[in-house]
């Protein structure tokens, strides 16, 4: 059974992820600082269904100088990795003027710094073996900015400049790496949305609607599949035609 790290997998669309993942036969490794009574749930979905399964393996992301650690023991108890997802992050809104220095670093430290540095353990175990899968989620305000999103979209921007690179570095090795912007998804880190600006980006969209965490799981269930084994270095985006 091949092995998926998600990060930020006990809610909103990580666990939306590793439900998806698991579904297709997956065994993934959630991640996250503490399990809860929802990746409870999916994990017992999982084992029911029977095709894949979740596990729970507790990490602070935003201590950096443990990741390198964190990956050796995953590797040690459940092999080389196939995937990683690196979906963990933190949406903090601020006017940049304004917005304190810690959360600016904050911010820096757990939507780049992190993903980047646990790619980099991460990735040692997967050039064991060719085709494998990293998957990293940005945003669509990485390319058309926000509000209040500076210093956010700044973060998600990074990773769109890291997957490219990274999938150059990697592609001789038969490592896919991609990214998946993501529009407006109902979850926890848009609930500073009023009804009426969620209403206004469903009237902006091609669609007439904001995108569902399926529809975010879905596009990198794809992704982690054989069908997209000549996709790298691409941003997909799935946010219901709102960049449209």
């Amino acid at each position: 059974m091949r092995n998926v790290i998600v990060t930020g997998g006990s809610r909103g669309i990580g666990l939306g992820i590793a439900r998806a993942l698991a579904a297709d036969g997956y065994q993934v490794i959630a991640v996250a600082r503490q399990e809860n009574a929802e990746l409870a749930a999916a994990q017992k979905e999982a084992r029911d269904a029977g095709a894949g399964v979740i596990h729970f393996r507790p990490c602070d992301l935003g201590e950096l100088e443990a990741l390198g650690g964190f990956a050796k023991r995953v590797q040690s108890e459940f092999g080389a990795p196939y995937g990683l997802v690196n979906n963990a992050g933190i949406g903090t809104s601020g006017i940049l003027a304004t917005m304190p220095d810690s959360q600016v670093e904050r911010l820096v430290r757990l939507n780049v710094l992190s993903p980047m540095l646990l790619t980099k353990y991460v990735v040692r175990g997967m050039m064991t073996g060719a085709g494998r899968r990293i998957v990293n989620i940005s945003s669509i305000v990485a390319t058309t900015g926000y509000p209040g999103l500076s210093v956010y979209s700044a973060t998600k921007s990074s990773l769109l400049g890291f997957t490219r690179s990274l999938a150059r570095e990697l592609g001789s090795l038969g490592i896919t790496v991609n990214a998946v912007a993501p529009g407006f998804v109902d979850t926890e880190m848009t609930q500073e949305l009023n009804p009426g600006q969620k209403a206004q980006i469903a009237r902006r969209s091609a669609l007439r609607r904001m995108p569902g965490v399926t529809d975010i799981a879905g596009a990198v269930s794809f992704l982690m599949s054989d069908a997209a084994a000549n996709i790298t270095a691409t941003t997909l985006t799935v946010d219901a035609g709102n960049t449209a």
